[in-house]
């Protein structure tokens, strides 16, 4: 990992567990399996604060053992916010089930990773093709559409909540957004706010978006200040993944003083406790 790291010029990278995250149907081995996960996580992060941290998983759409293991990650192993996903055993993230795990997040003004999960709809898989192609993306947008207009966003206001692959379809979907907020098609519009507002609220990763068509939509949904560098590895082949920051570089979208707030400042300000960390060591 760390070699990766090098090549792909990577200083501290944030780990966090990938799709499907830990509960299977099983609420008991889903627990042990968040807690071995993210004991080992605390491990490695203990052993080389200089260049891991890592986001705690939780044996969501379990709400009791979710809090508990969340209390433990961030008080005692003192992990840097959390991943969830899109859904969880067919539960979305802006599900009324799940208001205790946000409310708890909230007091936390903690740092949550939304990563795409496969929809539990069997349709959607019904084409033969890979979830990574469309539907990892669509379930995103399902997720972050749902999460807005059930004022999920609205309600934990001091949540930094990053989308992975930049929010699926998101950005391109903005303008529908618009249109849906000015025609009032939903309640909650005078707690909520606009999505506009809450897309700059938001921040969003790079990892296999890293073009320049999704960056000048990123600066105009988001602005570039929100956009943080994430490669996918090892998901994404070695050799790709470390393109990716050179992808970064190459770009003729951004500033020098962009590309070095997407590699490297926009995440240093989200997660300045690193910096701190990183300096015990």
């Amino acid at each position: 990992m760390i070699s990766f790291m090098d090549d792909a010029g990577i200083d501290v990278a944030v780990m966090s567990v990938s799709t499907p995250g830990v509960h299977l149907g099983d609420s008991d081995r889903a627990r042990s399996l968040a807690r071995r996960c993210n004991e080992f996580a605390a491990e490695l992060v203990h052993t080389r604060p200089d260049r891991f941290a890592s986001f705690a998983c939780l044996p969501l759409p379990d709400v009791d053992s979710s809090l508990e293991e969340l209390s433990y990650a961030i008080d005692a192993l003192r992990l840097d916010g959390v991943v969830v996903f899109t859904n969880s055993r067919g539960v979305y993230l802006g599900d009324p089930a799940l208001e205790p795990v946000f409310e708890e997040l909230e007091r936390r003004k903690s740092v949550v990773f939304v990563h795409p999960n496969q929809s539990p709809d069997a349709a959607a898989h019904s084409l033969g093709l890979p979830d990574n192609l469309l539907d990892f993306p669509t379930d995103t947008n399902r997720a972050v559409a749902q999460m807005h207009y059930t004022n999920r966003f609205a309600r934990t206001p001091n949540v930094k909540y990053i989308m992975s692959h930049a929010g699926g379809s998101i950005p391109y979907l903005a303008a529908r957004f618009a249109i849906i907020d000015e025609i009032g098609f939903v309640k909650g519009a005078e707690q909520r706010g606009s999505a506009a507002d809450m897309f700059r609220r938001i921040y969003w990763d790079t990892a296999l978006s890293a073009t320049d068509p999704v960056l000048r939509m990123l600066r105009e949904v988001a602005g570039i200040a929100q956009v943080l560098f994430g490669t996918d590895f090892p998901y994404l082949p070695r050799a790709l993944a470390v393109k990716a920051r050179q992808r970064i570089l190459e770009s003729s979208e951004l500033t020098d003083s962009e590309k070095h707030g997407v590699l490297e400042g926009n995440a240093a300000r989200l997660f300045a406790r690193l910096q701190s960390r990183r300096g015990e060591k």
